[in-house]
């Protein structure tokens, strides 16, 4: 067997292979895509194992989620006991949900809040992201424009309603010490870059696929991952 690393990506909420434009990683990749929750009440465990299809339950793999991605990266290596997840700007658990965010949960209050509204105040969504630059702001526009309401309103009481799973956890984190979605926890980040926002997948492409690579060599042959 190829001891080439393999990973799969899990894009954010509504984005796709674009936000990995610029990562460049040493071994085989495969960015997983959405698919339509198959009613508004699918569960993310159910919704994982659809994704996990995709994902050969005996091959040693990394699974890097970014953001909502992150919670099906962890979803999907507890189902495959094979590989390992990753964080990019994500949440560990629903400890982590800063104080507004858990509000909306226990009110159940986000459900009064248009999935368009983003769509309808571009700049807003740009502050709240992060971006710097003209093109990643174009970039998230795009994304934007594309993202399904109805997917973003599933995806958003799914990510407020997610109970975590049980088990070490993520085999590695990174975050954005300016993120303003999803604020970096007090500890647990093993790459935290200082100067950026939530869109730290786009705007810190590089120093991602140095460290996800070092990882992977780190690790050694593909045969010998598994969950500890």
């Amino acid at each position: 067997m190829s001891e080439e690393p393999v990973f799969y990506l899990i894009p954010g909420l509504g984005a796709d292979e674009r936000v990995f434009q610029r990562w460049q990683l040493a071994g085989a990749v495969h960015v997983l895509q959405w698919l339509p929750p198959q009613s508004a009440a699918e569960g993310l465990p159910h919704y994982a194992a659809r994704l996990a299809a995709a994902v050969p339950p005996g091959q040693p793999c990394w699974v890097v989620g970014v953001s909502f991605g992150g919670l099906l990266a962890l979803e999907v290596a507890r189902l495959r006991p094979r590989a390992r997840a990753v964080l990019v700007s994500s949440l560990a658990g629903p400890h982590e949900l800063r104080w507004l965010l858990r509000l909306a949960r226990a009110t159940g209050l986000y459900r009064l809040v248009p999935p368009a509204l983003l769509q309808q105040m571009p700049r807003l969504a740009g502050w709240a992201f992060g971006v710097k630059t003209r093109g990643e702001y174009a970039l998230l526009r795009q994304i934007i424009a594309d993202t399904d309401p109805a997917f973003a309103r599933w995806a958003i009481g799914q990510l407020l309603r997610w109970p975590g799973v049980p088990g070490p956890g993520p085999a590695a984190r990174l975050h954005g010490g300016r993120d303003r979605l999803l604020p970096a926890p007090n500890a647990g980040i093993d790459y935290l870059v200082a100067d950026a926002g939530h869109f730290l997948v786009v705007s810190h492409a590089a120093p991602i696929s140095r460290f996800l690579n070092q990882l992977a060599a780190a690790a050694g042959p593909q045969d010998d991952l598994r969950l500890t």
